[in-house]
């Protein structure tokens, strides 16, 4: 499953980042690397950004970013 389809509450952890190039650059530069756990704080009413908890701080991701993170539940 991916991070975008968590719900507000829910957590994971993350298996793979399936992008490439920049986007998977910048998003692993954020802390959002393997092994690592991540929380679905809260989801904007139309799904854009997804606001979550990684590494102890709190970081705002767009949907299509959130797609490319696999997590198991």
């Amino acid at each position: 499953m991916t991070l975008r389809e968590l719900k507000p509450g829910q957590q994971g952890r993350v298996t793979s980042v399936g992008t490439s190039g920049s986007m998977k650059r910048r998003i692993m530069d954020m802390g959002v690397t393997p092994g690592v756990e991540i929380k679905v704080i809260k989801v904007a009413p139309l799904g854009d950004p997804i606001e979550v908890n990684v590494r102890g701080y709190e970081l705002s991701l767009r949907k299509d970013e959130a797609a490319q993170i696999v997590v198991e539940a």
